[in-house]
């Protein structure tokens, strides 16, 4: 084992031995499974007490570089259990700084890097891209009732800052905007365009209505309100009263509606004895693709 010492120098002798230690088995001079000298055995190698050699011992030991086991040297493990023994996240982040600094890379080549291999591992979740956040609440849920993966949302200007976001991620959004978010993402994992549904069904309800109705447009999404009145308008005409309702933590009353027409979280809010057409925002076609490019990439692994 090439390791040297020096008793004048200013590093205490006992950190001298870990960072070479270490240096030597991120370099693999040290082979995972190689076992080291004994205690007394390097001391009077090096010429130094026995109390700062297992101290020394203890640190690599306590930072996973070397395992202990019952009746046999200290040895380097498996390189697998480099970093098995790590008790969270935290313990395993400053393994591999560590390691990376022993090796002489910087810090920021550390992140640049692993940035770049995070962003080439296969998703684990969905990201919704919409700057609309009524409109982003309202496709997270149904992403998120319809599939058994978590979803995440940001704007395009907040994945356009901060393209970490993208991690572990894959990208969702309305097919108008996929150029645009597309030029954000890595070629390797393009968004997914997602469609919304219909509302043909909805407007020929109400067209085909044969008394006069109090029709409430009912969501948590200013841009749903203003999509829908548009929509519904020609079939209410004037023979029915349309009002839109936006609905908050203090949602107003119901009172006096005949029809309520609602997104799906809304659904879920209101309380009333009114009719209710329940609109779900995205199209069932496009929710079975998105499932269908997640496992795509699942099955890579």
């Amino acid at each position: 084992m090439d390791i040297r010492v020096d008793t004048t120098s200013e590093v205490p002798i006992r950190q001298q031995l870990v960072e070479q230690i270490v240096f030597l088995i991120a370099t693999e001079r040290l082979k995972p499974g190689e076992s080291l000298p004994s205690v007394r055995e390097l001391a009077r190698r090096m010429k130094i007490h026995h109390n700062t050699v297992s101290e020394a011992y203890q640190d690599l030991v306590s930072n996973n570089w070397l395992q202990r086991k019952r009746g046999a040297r200290l040895s380097v493990p498996a390189r697998a259990d480099l970093h098995a023994n790590a008790k969270n996240l935290d313990e395993l982040i400053n393994i591999t700084i560590r390691a990376a600094r022993t090796l002489g890379f910087p810090l920021q080549s550390l992140r640049e890097r692993l940035i770049e291999r995070l962003l080439a591992e296969p998703p684990d979740h969905f990201l919704v891209v919409e700057k609309d956040t009524g409109l982003s609440r309202i496709i997270c849920s149904e992403i998120q009732q319809a599939l058994p993966w978590p979803v995440r949302s940001c704007t395009r200007e907040e994945l356009s800052a901060k393209q970490s976001l993208a991690i572990g991620a894959l990208a969702i959004t309305q097919v108008h905007a996929t150029e645009e978010v597309d030029a954000l993402l890595s070629k390797d994992r393009p968004v997914v365009p997602i469609r919304f549904a219909s509302a043909d069904d909805h407007v020929e309800t109400v067209r085909s209505l044969l008394e006069p109705s109090n029709i409430f447009i009912v969501s948590t999404s200013a841009r749903f309100l203003q999509t829908a009145r548009a929509i519904l308008a020609p079939a209410v005409g004037t023979r029915h009263s349309l009002r839109e309702i936006f609905l908050s933590d203090d949602a107003p009353s119901m009172a006096g509606a005949d029809i309520l027409f609602c997104d799906s979280i809304a659904r879920q809010m209101i309380r009333s004895e009114a009719r209710v057409i329940e609109h779900r925002l995205l199209d069932s076609e496009s929710l079975a693709y998105v499932s269908a490019t997640m496992k795509a990439y699942l099955t890579k692994l």
